[in-house]
């Protein structure tokens, strides 16, 4: 197939799916009336319910409702123009969600992982059950970036003047990555120990990277310009690129051999979001060879696998999660719309083909979590609830807008 062939086919594929996804989500009863509901077994189909503990429609988790906001206000200006009906539809349901989300954001003043019932922020104790987490601390979470992400894109498309405080926020979260206030481990205590204890890993900087995306696309360059200094960081700390001969991969920790190859590929894509027309050659160069050392060193068996060695290139991990391969959808395509590099066109390729070979069921419209050479497994990759159109969705509108791009009009 040609690789126009091959762009045509794969925007229909990505539409189609995205637009599956929404339809699928939005027709499923909301959690307290507001809040995505996802809480689905990918394998057996059946709904979480209460014997189902943590995973079920007890606990509310602070990740998916944010990332699904996001998810939601993004689609719906994409669909403006594909179909302002379903856009309509899409825009209910954030301004809904926007509210609930807002309200529970400014009642702790900062997201959580897990809340309970009653909407409190908590964490699993010794025993299994819940207990209460520390609110009003001054250190900062994964929830907190994809709760404000979510905030700040919805208040931008509904509310404008109801912005600024998250803005605020977002710098405050920006602060604390650089001075050691950020907590990745966010299913213990938040606490000066927890956060001590810990080791430097790039993944703050990439998950807040999309941050610094999103803000440029509001046009908000300079509260933006962030990015510049996380991509500067991974960079020089986390990529391997030098020596007699260097792997080329982003290595979790400085000095380290664990190469989350998903998370590297998505700081790529992150990155060519980011990133101007005007960006460094030398840059951008770094961005596509990290890419494509990523994907060629951890594609193997059914997808991306989890972890690999970086001194060895081989699997660490048994599991290849569903996410890193719209993800490297995102980045190859973006990256190659700089480059016109063939690697990067057959990366893109490749995890296109992967992704609907061996992990999307159709009916419903959702992914498989998790999968081992051997078939799906029921490993939980970050959360039980199934993605509400963010790591498939939002790469995949990328993905489109890479293809929009090198497409002739027509």
């Amino acid at each position: 197939m040609s690789d126009a062939a091959f762009l045509r086919e794969s925007r229909n594929a990505y539409v189609s799916s995205n637009r599956g996804t929404l339809e699928w989500m939005l027709d499923r009863p909301p959690l307290h009336g507001v809040f995505l509901n996802t809480k689905m077994n990918s394998i057996t189909l059946a709904d979480y319910g209460e014997a189902d503990g943590w995973r079920g429609p007890r606990f509310l988790y602070g990740w998916i409702q944010g990332r699904g906001l996001e998810a939601l206000v993004t689609h719906a200006a994409f669909f403006e123009r594909e179909d302002p009906a379903f856009a309509a539809r899409l825009d209910a349901a954030g301004r809904r969600l926007y509210a609930g989300l807002k309200g529970l954001y400014d009642r702790y003043d900062g997201a959580f992982f897990t809340y309970d019932e009653k909407l409190r922020p908590v964490i699993r104790g010794a025993g299994g059950e819940p207990v209460p987490q520390r609110v009003g601390t001054r250190f900062f979470t994964y929830a907190d970036a994809f709760v404000l992400k979510g905030l700040i894109a919805a208040a931008s498309r509904y509310e404008p003047a109801s912005r600024p405080p998250y803005l605020a926020r977002m710098a405050a979260l920006v602060e604390a990555i650089e001075d050691g206030r950020f907590i990745m481990d966010e299913r213990q205590p938040l606490t000066a120990e927890a956060a001590a204890a810990q080791h430097a890993e790039f993944g703050p900087r990439m998950i807040v990277l999309g941050a610094a995306a999103l803000l440029h696309r509001l046009g908000l360059a300079e509260e933006s310009r962030f990015g510049d200094r996380f991509i500067g960081h991974v960079l020089a700390q986390h990529w391997d690129a030098t020596g007699a001969s260097p792997s080329l991969l982003i290595r979790d920790t400085e000095g380290g051999d664990r190469c989350n190859v998903g998370h590297a590929i998505e700081f790529a894509g992150f990155a060519c979001e980011y990133l101007q027309q005007d960006a460094d050659p030398a840059v951008v160069e770094a961005i596509r060879k990290a890419l494509v050392a990523s994907f060629e060193k951890g594609f193997s068996g059914p997808g991306l696998c989890l972890h690999i060695s970086a001194a060895t290139g081989k699997p660490t991990s048994p599991n290849y999660p569903w996410w890193s391969l719209p993800e490297t959808v995102r980045a190859a395509g973006l990256c190659h719309i700089r480059t016109r590099d063939e690697a990067t066109m057959a990366v893109w390729r490749k995890a296109h083909e992967a992704f609907f070979a061996n992990y999307w069921r159709s009916s419903p419209a959702i992914a498989y979590q998790t999968r081992d050479r051997s078939g799906p497994v029921d490993f939980v990759p970050a959360t039980p609830d199934l993605d509400p159109g963010y790591h498939t969705g939002l790469s995949f509108l990328g993905g489109i807008e890479a293809i929009d791009a090198l497409l002739p009009p027509g």
